[in-house]
């Protein structure tokens, strides 16, 4: 493997290890509390599925459940593997986690997935642009995708600790 592939692949296994030691022995209670009044989570819309609130940019206040639904929707979205130069995945399921052992196993399945389409790159094809699939940033390159959704699972793994660090202070 080479260095730069061996570094993302690093990076990448170090923050989901560190978000999953995080959210170890999370409880239900914890992945639905809501901080503050109307803010985005994670809701049952009628037929046993639950979906995320929003549409678009992250909203300022978010429960634990939309923040984790989010990582593990990213990380399993078949634009990864497109954006990658590979086959789609097949892995985004419907809707979202309704409890925190279901956010836990839909976590453990988006990174898998997320893993092996970065461990299928060469140093060769991160280098490369993204293409038309990319639309927008169709110019950038691969491993500039790569950093980007590494951003996001860092990030958005830092605030799901705070939202487990503020639902203990609460006691």
């Amino acid at each position: 493997m080479n260095d730069d592939l061996a570094d993302l692949l690093g990076l990448s296994d170090f923050a989901w290890q560190r978000l999953r030691d995080r959210m170890a022995g999370l409880t239900d209670d914890e992945y639905l509390w809501e901080p503050v009044p109307d803010c985005w989570t994670v809701r049952p819309v009628g037929d046993g599925t639950f979906r995320a609130d929003g549409d678009g940019p992250d909203h300022v206040f978010t429960t634990l459940s939309w923040r984790l639904s989010h990582i593990a929707s990213l990380l399993a979205e078949d634009r990864n593997a497109v954006w990658l130069g590979r086959p789609p995945t097949d892995a985004e399921q419907p809707g979202d986690p309704g409890t925190a052992a279901e956010a836990l196993a839909r976590l453990d399945a988006g990174y898998g997935t997320w893993r092996a389409v970065v461990a299928g790159c060469t140093s060769e094809s991160l280098t490369e642009p993204i293409g038309p699939a990319g639309g927008y940033f169709a110019k950038d390159t691969r491993r500039a995708f790569v950093l980007h959704i590494l951003d996001e699972l860092i990030h958005h793994g830092a605030e799901a600790a705070l939202l487990r660090d503020l639902y203990a202070a609460q006691a």
